[in-house]
């Protein structure tokens, strides 16, 4: 390696000096086997909580930090077999407070930023809230970032809903960028804030943008978590509109699989589509569910569509796939182990529908969780 390579690795002022547009094609050279400590941000959630198993089946001795606030949306069961992990470490904190991120950061070499509200119902209902977590909560890690110059890497999980709606075609990174909701607008804050700090202050940065992901641990407010359990349960199931909707399914365990990809190859500056090539229709995902429990669409509610609802997402890979990253898992057996873990984990998700779920339930498809 050489010398540049090595300061940049180490984010020193030589890194500093190089240009603009060099530093748009810098690597950083980051091997997930080789990663002594990196600080997970909302690691009790469904794709941070996936991204740390795999981290550290890659990894066995990587010292992994988790920084979560413990929101409605994580669930400390979704690690529970780390608990013994004499390498891994939970903080319970909120990533606005600039105090409790002076801790962490010395310790750290690499930042992955799960953390943030990311419901579009409740960002209809709430938008405060996405305003000041997804935001300010990344401008304050940003801070951080800018202030220990210890840390080589900061991914910035973003979104493919940052781009809006698309009729045809797909949108490539280089896309216009037109959210729709209060949730797509605040991810889009942060996706924009992240790069400013790279650009502004030269600070390593890739921003990665998921289509739809699905898989074990998400959380029963999703829609597809939503429905299997309801058809567990023999409820309801409440459909948007007409069920013509469409997105791009990405399994968990695949986007985290890119995200290392990520780290391992990506160029400083960019930010990376990861798509997975798999559209459906929300109507022909609801018939996969109800065929796989051989149930009608009796079952099914057609409710008020969603405000300002997105028709279809789609996302070109083609940058992330320049890397040598594809997806593995098609949707049907993808949806396949989805029902499975489901049915296996019923003791997991009863738990997260009792409570403040149900609320929201009520509050947001005007009717009893029924």
């Amino acid at each position: 390696m050489s010398a540049l390579v090595e300061n940049a690795v180490g984010f020193s002022g030589q890194f500093l000096s190089i240009d603009y547009e060099q530093r748009k094609n810098y690597h950083i050279f980051m091997k997930i086997e080789e990663l002594k400590s990196v600080l997970i941000t909302g690691g009790y959630g469904f794709i941070g909580s996936n991204f740390i198993r795999l981290l550290r089946e890659k990894n066995p001795s990587v010292k992994i930090y988790n920084f979560d606030k413990l929101t409605y949306a994580a669930n400390i069961e979704n690690l529970k077999d780390f608990e013994n992990d004499s390498n891994y470490t939970f903080i319970r904190g909120d990533i606005k407070d600039g105090s409790m991120l002076d801790i962490i950061f010395p310790k750290v070499e690499l930042v992955v930023h799960f953390a943030a509200e990311t419901h579009v119902d409740r960002s209809i209902h709430n938008p405060g809230e996405f305003v000041l977590t997804d935001v300010y909560g990344t401008f304050s890690l940003l801070e951080k970032m800018k202030q220990h110059k210890n840390v080589k890497l900061f991914i910035h999980i973003s979104t493919d809903e940052v781009y809006g709606s698309i009729k045809k075609g797909s949108f490539t990174e280089d896309s216009p960028m037109n959210p729709s909701s209060p949730y797509s607008a605040s991810k889009t804050g942060a996706d924009r804030l992240a790069y400013s700090y790279f650009k502004t202050y030269e600070l390593p940065i890739i921003i990665v943008r998921p289509s739809n992901n699905y898989g074990p641990y998400q959380h029963v407010e999703k829609f597809i978590p939503l429905f299997i359990t309801n058809v567990i349960e023999e409820r309801s199931l409440p459909l948007y509109g007409t069920g013509e909707n469409i997105r791009d399914w990405l399994f968990v365990e695949d986007n985290c699989k890119a995200i290392m990809t990520v780290i391992e190859k990506g160029k400083t500056g960019e930010a990376y589509n990861i798509g997975a090539s798999q559209e459906k229709k929300n109507i022909e995902v609801v018939d996969m569910i109800l065929n796989y429990f051989n149930k009608s669409r009796d079952i099914l509610d057609f409710v008020d569509d969603r405000r300002a609802h997105d028709f279809r997402y789609s996302l070109n890979w083609d940058k992330i796939g320049k890397l040598g990253w594809k997806p593995e898992v098609n949707f049907d057996e993808g949806l396949k182990r989805t029902i499975e873990w489901y049915i296996n984990n019923r003791n997991w998700w009863e738990k997260v529908k009792k409570g403040e779920f149900s609320n929201f339930y009520q509050k947001n498809y005007k009717k009893e969780l029924q």
